[in-house]
């Protein structure tokens, strides 16, 4: 048993060879033998050599004093910067926007969900919604070869303490929605401004009915809209308890988008990769027009609103990055402490023309080549590490932790003659780092 175990150590050893070991000292990735001179002689070696532990040493800007106010450059509000790399998808994480739900109900409680069917189906709701954010289809009326890229953000509830998120208001006055005619109220916040909980950090939607005088009248469309207001979002629903939550969950999707800065897709709305069209077709069919006008995008009006273009999910993670944009208050701030299993290292080319907030550590491996232009923010007690071999270029960049905590800055490791390479092409602004401990 022993010798197949040593045996497998061996080859263990021999398939995993240190990558920053420098080649005058090959005698560092012999496999030990388990004789006790072997093993202090390759110590010694490994010692010597420093395979295993390169030096690292927290890069300095060079002497004079930083500028403290960054001017962002123009490319940095580019959502070409914002677009997800299907080979890297870690590169961009994933975004959480935080929600609650309010179910408006009148007096007598039997308009609409009572806690008891709610909390269900609105958990369902929000898992099939947060399912199809997580499937993105070709958009039929983009240019050919137009990429499908993944969306990098989903939906969670937040609850606050002492609840689970869910709410519960009867009130005759506000629990119903109206579209059109004499008594529309899908404009007014007054519902909002009413029973919002926690509005500057967390998506309020709004549950409401058509209401029963709405429903008799022969010219009104008593069927599922929602409007869009601020960082709030109303919605009327077909009250249905055993009903399918998938009726509604294009057009949440859809609101949500224009919460997110998304216009309507079939006018101008600042991407290539849409096309203005006249939305007359809610379905695909065999015969014109609808064979050709037909549209599958999230931000036009059909049956399926399935698919982003690289454009608007570029767009929808630009204001997410933006700190002076309202929406990025209702993300769940995952970026502020370092999560071991979101750390990222980058072995190839990259430029990041974007601003990014990471949740690990950040690691340029040897071979590797990092460009940063834009804002980076570092979780607290992360690293950007420079290994040897690697490559990092600062280009304009500030680097920080968003949230005010301290991270440990840039670490540039050297092994033998192979050193890690930070160049500045514009001065950086680096925050939230520890002060160095002067030397004498």
């Amino acid at each position: 048993m022993q010798k197949a175990m040593n045996k497998r150590q061996r080859a263990k050893s021999e398939r995993q060879p240190d990558r920053l070991c420098p080649l005058p000292f090959a005698p560092c990735l012999l496999p030990l033998a388990p004789c006790p001179l072997h093993i202090a002689l390759c110590s010694l070696l490994l010692a010597l050599c420093g395979c295993f532990a390169p030096r690292t040493e927290r890069f300095s800007l060079p002497s004079g004093p930083q500028e403290r106010q960054v001017r962002v450059p123009r490319s940095c509000g580019d959502w070409r910067g914002y677009l997800p790399d299907p080979a890297h998808p870690e590169y961009l994480p994933v975004r959480y926007l935080r929600v609650n739900f309010h179910i408006m109900n009148n007096r007598a409680g039997n308009r609409n969900f009572t806690p008891a069917e709610a909390r269900p189906y609105f958990r369902r709701f929000l898992e099939t919604a947060n399912a199809q954010l997580d499937t993105n289809l070709r958009n039929w009326r983009s240019p050919e070869n137009t990429a499908v890229l993944p969306r990098r953000y989903r939906y969670v509830i937040a609850p606050q303490p002492g609840d689970d998120g869910f709410y519960f208001h009867y009130d005759d006055s506000l629990y119903y929605f109206v579209s059109q005619g004499k008594n529309q109220n899908n404009y007014s916040r007054k519902v909002i401004d009413k029973y919002a909980v926690g509005k500057d950090s967390i998506l309020n939607i709004f549950v409401m009915v058509h209401h029963e005088d709405s429903i008799r009248s022969k010219t009104y469309r008593a069927n599922g809209q929602g409007i869009a207001l601020g960082t709030a979002l109303k919605i009327a629903v077909i009250y249905d308890p055993q009903g399918s939550t998938d009726s509604y969950i294009g057009l949440f999707n859809h609101e949500v988008g224009h919460i997110l800065g998304l216009s309507h897709a079939w006018v101008e709305d600042g991407c290539p990769d849409t096309d203005n069209h006249p939305n007359k077709c809610w379905m695909w069919s065999e015969q014109p027009p609808c064979r050709d006008l037909a549209t599958n995008n999230m931000m036009d009006y059909n049956a399926y609103q399935i698919a982003l273009t690289p454009c608007q999910i570029g767009r929808i993670h630009t204001a997410l990055a933006n700190e002076k944009n309202p929406v990025r208050r209702l993300l769940r701030p995952t970026w502020c402490r370092r999560n071991p299993d979101q750390d990222v290292v980058v072995r190839d080319s990259a430029v990041w023309d974007g601003a990014r907030d990471l949740e690990g550590n950040l690691t340029v491996a040897p071979g590797g080549a990092l460009r940063l232009s834009c804002r980076l923010s570092m979780p607290a007690g992360s690293s950007l590490t420079v290994q040897p071999g690697g490559r990092l270029w600062l280009d304009g960049a500030h680097l920080h932790n968003a949230c005010g905590l301290t991270w440990k800055g840039i670490l540039v490791q050297t092994a033998g003659e192979r050193r890690g390479e930070v160049h500045v092409l514009k001065q950086p602004l680096l925050e939230n780092i520890p002060a160095e401990k002067s030397r004498r």
